[in-house]
């Protein structure tokens, strides 16, 4: 199983998840252009893509789906809600997309796909749980951690989840206030504390790859969530990556055993 970040946070998120020889790309929310780069880097053309999964319609997931969805018939899928604004937004997307259940599981690729729901400002928001040659799991935009969700990550192999902000660096920073309330709601997203209960709960239950997702740029660094994920996790014998804003990270897993490549 390979996974690899394209792009992570709030000016774009864009991921490939390889489980045998099926592919997704779970959003697509920077450039058509950067994202046939990386693919290329892969080793992979967009034609070679199973289907293209959306989380949901806020444009750092989106912003490169139309101009994508022309230089390729890949089929997109979207639960109902994040469907039909996509195609508000987006008009030229209407009959691209394909409609799926939340909370069941379908056959794509050779590979079982489930969506769940994650709380977010948006009407609707989900994560997705793979599973085929191994499983793997992404939830990120969750401003707290639910039973859906839980339920969604539980015994991945390995994992993509938000660790957005530090609290402190957040409460006390040059952001607004209503922004802060936002952010910090449960509806927004996920501090490093609240991700590293999470981390710690999944490695008891077997996940032996976390990569810490969509950090602000403002209220976060990467050292800070990767030693407040660390410490949570303690002597659990787990691979911990942070993913870059704008650059390729490259994660492949086989059994207990993790690389970066």
């Amino acid at each position: 199983m390979r996974i690899v970040t394209f792009a992570s946070g709030s000016s774009g998120n864009c991921c490939l998840a390889e489980l045998g020889e099926a592919r997704f790309l779970i959003d697509a929310g920077i450039s058509c252009r950067r994202i046939k780069q990386n693919l290329a880097l892969c080793s992979l053309r967009p034609e070679d893509l199973s289907g293209i999964l959306i989380t949901h319609e806020h444009g750092d997931h989106i912003s490169g789906l139309e101009v994508l969805s022309r230089s390729c018939a890949v089929p997109i899928f979207a639960p109902a809600t994040v469907a039909r604004h996509i195609c508000l937004a987006v008009p030229a997307l209407e009959g691209r997309l394909t409609v799926i259940p939340v909370g069941e599981e379908f056959s794509l690729g050779g590979v079982t796909v489930r969506a769940f729901p994650t709380p977010h400002d948006t009407p609707e928001s989900v994560g997705y749980r793979l599973s085929g040659d191994g499983v793997f799991a992404l939830a990120t935009d969750m401003g707290h951690v639910t039973e859906e969700i839980r339920s969604g990550l539980l015994g991945a192999d390995a994992v993509v989840i938000e660790c957005n902000h530090d609290e402190d660096r957040l409460r006390y920073g040059p952001y607004p206030y209503p922004l802060k309330r936002r952010i910090l709601s449960d509806r927004g997203h996920l501090s490093n504390a609240d991700c590293a209960a999470l981390a710690a709960l999944l490695a008891e239950n077997g996940t032996r790859t976390i990569v810490l997702s969509h950090l602000s740029r403002e209220n976060n660094t990467p050292r800070l969530a990767y030693e407040a994920v660390r410490a949570a996790l303690g002597d659990a014998d787990v691979e911990l990556y942070v993913a870059p804003a704008a650059e390729k990270l490259a994660v492949e897993t086989a059994g207990r055993d993790a690389c970066l490549r």
